[in-house]
């Protein structure tokens, strides 16, 4: 396997399988990353607090705290990269991740090739690397009441910071470069998160990510002013008409 250049991002493996934190502790490590683990979700908390990881692999079904509610509590003090690793067969459940702030999920039993393409995805994604043209020389852009900076992938409402987590902010920084123009789920997928989607549900994540997005920055998230449906496509950005006030 290729080593990663001059990389030394810190992943935290939470899974309270001994087998499977071995193998990624073991895989990831070959290829450049600090790996840290934990195998219950209390234990996960305090891992993360102690070493400040770049990315969290994240089990759902463990002891002491599940891997929602650790995603919750993530959340609530972290923008950082959180895939989910979900043996739950119901969709809904795989679904729950994303809405409680998780970046993207791999369903059990994966391929440790698979989630390495996601792990690198997510952090090439979230590390300021621009996602596409269109966006001004100044790299600030404003809409109404927001106000985008894609120099400090910042975004504020009314002035006021809005805590986008990295995907996100990804995933906006594409709709508002290409304004007007709609996107399907399946490219937002191929252009954000990096891999073509297999089954339909995997279009879900960009699903989630959208209501999210919406829900931080929609006046109204039943009823969006900047952030429309396609109907029979996907999504897009209302065209962009309004400069600096």
């Amino acid at each position: 396997m290729d080593k990663l250049d001059n990389q030394k991002e810190k992943i935290l493996v939470v899974d309270d399988e001994t087998s499977i934190r071995r193998i990624l502790e073991t895989r990831l490590s070959m290829i450049g990353y600090d790996v840290v683990s934990a195998s219950d979700g209390e234990e996960a908390l305090n891992m993360f607090r102690k070493e400040y990881p770049s990315l969290v692999v994240l089990d759902v079904m463990m002891p002491k705290l599940d891997g929602y509610g650790v995603c919750q509590e993530l959340r609530k003090e972290s923008d950082v990269p959180i895939i989910i690793l979900t043996a739950l067969g119901d969709v809904s459940d795989r679904i729950t991740g994303l809405e409680l702030g998780a970046d993207d999920y791999v369903v059990k039993p994966f391929s440790p090739k698979e989630l390495e393409a996601r792990i690198r995805s997510v952090l090439r994604r979230v590390g300021k690397v621009p996602i596409c043209t269109g966006i001004p020389s100044s790299g600030i852009i404003y809409i109404g009441f927001l106000k985008v900076d894609t120099n400090k992938r910042q975004v504020y409402k009314n002035n006021e910071r809005v805590r986008l987590t990295g995907m996100e902010f990804s995933l906006l920084e594409l709709l508002i470069s290409r304004a007007g123009e709609p996107f399907s789920r399946a490219a937002v997928l191929q252009e954000v998160w990096g891999y073509t989607p297999e089954r339909h549900v995997d279009t879900r994540v960009v699903d989630v990510h959208i209501s999210r997005l919406r829900a931080k920055l929609e006046d109204d998230p039943s009823n969006p002013d900047l952030i429309l449906t396609a109907r029979g496509t996907g999504y897009l950005f209302q065209r962009i008409t309004e400069k600096k006030p």
